[in-house]
Formats: structure tokens, sequence, C-alpha cells
């Protein structure tokens, strides 16, 4: 069966919690105060679509596509990107919470997070060669085997990552911020 192709829209204040957002491929278009937490967002496509001051936290996004998708002053706490159509994911963050969210496994070259929460937040086997992590929380946020090639960390705090558990080469640190590459070695800087 063919779904619906909806361009250049806007919904704006809707709330999707217990009625999905119908079945269709959304290009370009704009998500603006809705409310997708809990809800179902399983095999939607998204391409060139933004999702502005949205609550997605917890929803179900298997299968979804986001393609060249932009999230600001949202909330995505507790999404499973995983879970995601990994050939086709690209996105970027602005002032989002992205605390307790999963990437495991995907690729998010040039990816850029800004201001963003990243609590507990599971980059584990990501490859995230160029991405920039600019003024973000990762406060316990999960580098495991993971690809940090010429990562821009260089105004985010509170990470703690292996340098001997990811591929680091090129990555950007400040002075102010490289405690976090030494706290495995539980030793004192002053």
């Amino acid at each position: 069966m063919q779904r619906p192709f909806i361009c250049d829209e806007t919904y704006k204040g809707n709330d999707y919690t217990q009625n999905p957002l119908p079945k269709a491929e959304y290009e370009n278009c704009v998500f603006q105060n809705c409310r997708f937490s809990e809800g179902y967002l399983d095999n939607q496509n998204f391409m060139d679509c933004e999702f502005i001051e949205c609550d997605l936290t917890n929803a179900n996004i298997k299968h979804a596509v986001f393609k060249d998708c932009f999230f600001k002053d949202s909330k995505l706490i507790g999404l499973h990107f995983e879970d995601c159509d990994k050939m086709l994911f690209s996105v970027n963050f602005d002032t989002c919470n992205l605390s307790f969210a999963s990437f495991f496994e995907l690729s998010l070259s040039e990816t850029k997070l800004v201001d963003c929460i990243l609590k507990e937040t599971d980059f584990t086997d990501c490859y995230l060669t160029s991405a920039v992590f600019r003024n973000c929380d990762l406060e316990k946020a999960i580098f495991s085997n993971t690809n940090l090639e010429k990562v821009n960390f260089s105004s985010s705090f509170n990470f703690d990552i292996n340098p001997e558990e990811n591929r680091m080469k090129g990555a950007k640190f400040s002075k102010d911020n490289l405690i976090g590459l030494l706290k495995k070695y539980d030793i004192v800087v002053t």
C-alpha cells in the first residue's frame, strides 16, 4: 500500500500521544510544540523535517527514517535511535535533552550537538568522526569502542572518556576539560 506523501506542512501544538501521527512520508515539514511522548513513530519517514519544542520522550521509533532532520529545544529522553533506519540516518540537535538515549552502532559523522544534555547517553560502537559537541553536558555518557577522531569536545563538560577504549586521533579538547580523559587513572589535577 502506497503511503501518502506530505510536503511543506507545519504542525503546531498537536498531541500524538493518544492518536498517532498518520503513517506517511513527511518531507520538509515542521513539527512545533507537538507531543509524541510514549507514542508511536515507528515506520514513519521524515526527510528534511524540523522538530521544534517537541516532546518525543520514550517514543517508539523502530524502523523510522530520520534523514537530514533537525531537533531544537526538544525532549528526546530515552529514545533508541539504533532502532531507526541506519542507512539514511542523519540528524542535528540544538538545545535538546537526549538523556538516556542510545545511538548504539550508528554513524553520526559530522553531527552537530549544541547546548544539549546527554546524561547517560550511549554512544557505544558509534562512528562520530568530525562530530561537534558544543557546550554539551555529557555526565555519565557512554563512549566505548567509539570512533571519536576529529570530534570537537572543546566546550563540553562532565564527560569521562577512556582514551584506551576509543579511537581519538585529532579529537579536540580544552585545557579545562582534559580531566575527563584522566578519570580512569584516579589522579588529582590541581
